[in-house]
């Protein structure tokens, strides 16, 4: 019998009980279980000290659960047919559809300071800390340019749409 056969026959019950106990759903405990074997399977094997697998198995189980569990908060899992009457059919919006092109195009006009991390944050969905990793530079300081940046975007807009405004009332006045 394989070492790690050994593992799964004298820890599985109880890696399953802990499980249960944290996650309250079978099929849920289960998963945890396997993936902390998976886990083991790719790096166990780093190991030093074979009698404390036991400790690290539970400990990678608990660590897995914390994980799916900051998961689901934040990506909560909904039965469609439960939601059915939240969804909405609406025709698509094409004014969105061109204020988000003319959005980038305003964005393109932005000094490069403010208009990589703006890219990278809106376009790429990347994360504050992959940013700063990006352009290397620090954290606090890609959060204020893109404060920043957000905040030279939006008066552009503004001042697109005030003077589209004078040019409409200007055509209304014209012709009435």
């Amino acid at each position: 019998m394989s070492e790690f056969q050994e593992l799964v026959d004298a820890h599985y019950q109880a890696l399953y009980r802990f499980a249960y106990s944290l996650a309250k759903n079978p099929d849920r405990a289960a998963d945890l279980v396997q993936q902390t074997f998976c886990i083991w399977a790719q790096k166990g094997d780093q190991l030093k000290d074979r009698s404390k697998a036991k400790t690290w198995l539970f400990t990678t189980l608990y660590r897995e659960f914390l994980a799916y569990s900051r998961r689901s908060t934040r990506f909560p899992e909904t039965d469609l047919d439960t939601v059915d009457y939240q969804l909405t059919t609406h025709e698509p919006d094409t004014s969105r559809g061109l204020d988000g092109k003319r959005a980038v195009e305003l964005l393109q006009q932005l000094d490069e300071t403010f208009r990589a991390p703006l890219s990278l944050f809106f376009l790429q969905q990347h994360s504050y800390k992959e940013i700063a990793a990006i352009l290397d530079i620090p954290i606090g300081t890609v959060m204020s340019r893109i404060s920043r940046g957000k905040e030279q975007l939006r008066t552009k807009m503004q001042v697109e749409a005030e003077s589209k405004i004078i040019k409409m009332d200007g055509k209304v006045r014209q012709n009435g």
